[in-house]
């Protein structure tokens, strides 16, 4: 009960700040919108403060203002253009995590906590932070290995947070239940989506072990440098790795060192993080600028790796088809791809999505390479979700919302990058690789392996089965929705397969 009001009384705060920065049937949207919302409307921007900008940019501002777990949620929120538009979506996409700096006291007394009295041993002259964000802040390290920088948690942050996703949770649970918008948009699983992102990034060891695993993979491909962990001083609040040299990519003045080939590193930006995210199905999932150092030998390293994304060998797929699909402009092949990944229903029309996705493509060919945008495509192409009943697909959640961030990063460093081009080699020799004659020998491979596993477990599941149906009926604990003779059903059933494979 306590909590329940608790929770609602945190989400009339989040509704005061969204109504102060005139988010909530904003005046850009009163032409569209019945009388009855447009008076609602008006009645809110009395109580307002005057917010400039765009729709999207002031749903930015208020975000940031509410904290951490709303800044993750706008993060997300960007991926989104079939609810919020393509415009709104970009403007969340530049969301800003900056927070002033907790004291030097709550540092030494979080590193006590974690190392107890080894901690003055292994962090003997910590600097004053360096930068601060809404989850942790980064000091600097002197040691006899090197120089060190160290992430700290903020005080009671995990608290902080577990509060304010609760509270999401009851407000999409709410929704869910008296919208059927809401449940195509699976608002329950994007709040499970965002706070198990979230929780994630609170326990450094997995990003710690993150960092390790892409340092492996960035030796291989050399696209990216990615600091060492020193393992000694990191633990579930702390993380120390080796300090980068370089300046940030949000300093102007990264890009104007000396002897810096722009346009390669672009590229190298565009095709590291396509080669983790198709190759390999791990990629660095929070790449903005400030997360990408330029070193003084012009390479970008990244930092920050609370946010890992995976995806799976189908999602993969899906990725790589859709993307050679647009470069080649087959558009019946990308309509495939999407019902045969599930994520457009089987009643639904296999050419009218086809002619929906050429109103997408065709007007990108024959543009020059600075005029084409295919993080824009890509939220262009998920603005058709709607009208072809597409659920939301929680793992592609953060695939989606990195690869507008690359986008946006790679024109940065070189406004004429052609992205499609980068693209290309990447996608093309993956496809080679697990489409075409070589990946269909894996395929076999993986199945036979498969089947042979699943073959190695059938005499332990006919035995239990035979017990069960040896059991008196009345002792039988079967479920009372599923009638009996299923069982007898499932022991032909079983026993026709062992014979299949047999012969």
């Amino acid at each position: 009960m306590l909590a329940g009001l608790t929770d609602y009384l945190r989400l009339l705060r989040v509704g005061v700040s969204l109504v102060r920065h005139d988010v909530i049937l904003p005046g850009e949207y009163h032409g569209r919108l019945p009388i009855s919302a447009r008076l609602v409307g008006r009645t809110l921007r009395l109580f307002g403060g005057g917010a400039k900008g765009r729709p999207g940019q002031r749903l930015a501002t208020a975000l940031e203002r509410l904290g951490p777990a709303y800044i993750k949620l706008g993060q997300f929120l960007a991926t989104r253009p079939d609810v919020f538009g393509v415009e709104a979506t970009t403007d969340l996409s530049h969301l800003k995590d900056k927070l002033p700096a907790f004291s030097m006291k709550d540092a030494k007394l979080a590193l006590q906590a974690e190392f107890g009295e080894n901690a003055e041993i292994l962090f003997p002259n910590l600097s004053d932070p360096i930068a601060a964000a809404s989850i942790a802040q980064v000091h600097k390290l002197q040691t006899g290995d090197g120089t060190k920088a160290v992430k700290i948690l903020r005080p009671n942050v995990e608290w902080l947070i577990e509060r304010e996703l609760r509270a999401m949770m009851r407000a999409a649970r709410l929704a869910e239940r008296v919208s059927a918008e809401s449940r195509r948009l699976e608002a329950i699983a994007f709040v499970d989506t965002v706070g198990a992102s979230m929780r994630k990034e609170l326990d450094l060891r997995l990003e710690a072990g993150g960092a390790d695993e892409l340092a492996e993979l960035a030796r291989r491909d050399t696209y990216f440098s990615i600091p060492s962990v020193d393992w000694e001083r990191s633990g579930r609040r702390v993380l120390t790795t080796d300090w980068v040299d370089g300046l940030s990519l949000t300093d102007p003045k990264s890009l104007e060192q000396a002897g810096l080939d722009r346009p390669a590193l672009a590229m190298a930006v565009t095709r590291g993080f396509l080669s983790h995210a198709i190759g390999d199905g791990v990629f660095h999932a929070d790449m903005h600028e400030g997360n990408i150092i330029i070193t003084p030998q012009g390479r970008p390293t990244l930092v920050d790796f609370g946010l890992i994304g995976r995806i799976g060998h189908n999602e993969r797929r899906f990725l790589a088809e859709i993307l050679w699909g647009f470069i080649r402009r087959d558009y019946q092949r990308i309509a495939e791809v999407h019902f045969e990944a599930g994520y457009v229903p089987a009643n639904r029309s296999v050419g009218d999505f086809a002619q929906a996705l050429r109103s997408v493509g065709e007007p990108i060919h024959g543009r020059p390479a600075s005029e084409v945008s295919m993080g824009r495509l890509l939220l262009q192409l998920l603005d058709f979700t709607h009208a072809f009943g597409m659920h939301l697909r929680p793992e592609l959640v953060l695939l989606q919302k990195t690869m507008v961030q690359v986008e946006g990063v790679a024109r940065s460093i070189d406004p004429n990058h052609d992205i499609w081009a980068a693209a290309e080699p990447i996608v093309k020799s993956w496809i080679t690789d697990n489409l075409g004659p070589v990946g269909a020998g894996r395929l076999l491979v993986d199945t036979t392996r498969d089947v042979a596993n699943r073959l190695k477990r059938l005499p332990k599941i006919m035995d239990d089965l035979e017990a069960r149906l040896s059991e008196p009926l009345e002792t039988r604990p079967v479920n009372p929705s599923t009638p009996r003779w299923i069982w007898l059903v499932l022991g032909a059933a079983a026993g026709g397969v062992l014979i299949h494979f047999i012969s």
